[in-house]
């Protein structure tokens, strides 16, 4: 597929690009090689190669599950106007009719 400076000016506004004719001049080619370049991975046959979620063959690296900040809840509640059993209250905001 190769575009032309039309098709390249109407990109440019779709993507609200200010582009100058040398700009439009310059890109043209450069866009339809990308496009010819997709069109040739298109035609490639990947009916046997298993779905990846990673490339590579690795597993992920996962941090020990400890406790790393202070409990300071008490701290905060101490100074918060209203708690019970560990939970904030608040005032009610929505009225009933």
């Amino acid at each position: 597929m190769s575009l032309t400076s039309d098709d390249v000016k109407k990109i440019a506004h779709l993507a609200r690009l200010n582009l100058s004719e040398s700009d439009i001049t310059f890109y043209t080619p450069q866009l339809s090689s990308i496009l010819h370049f997709i069109e040739q991975l298109n035609h490639a046959s990947t009916s046997s190669v298993e779905p990846l979620a990673h490339p590579l063959d690795i597993s992920q690296r996962l941090r020990a599950d400890v406790v790393t900040e202070p409990d300071l809840r008490d701290k905060y509640q101490h100074i918060a106007p209203q708690v019970n059993a560990g939970l904030y209250l608040v005032p009610k905001v929505i009225e009933e009719v």
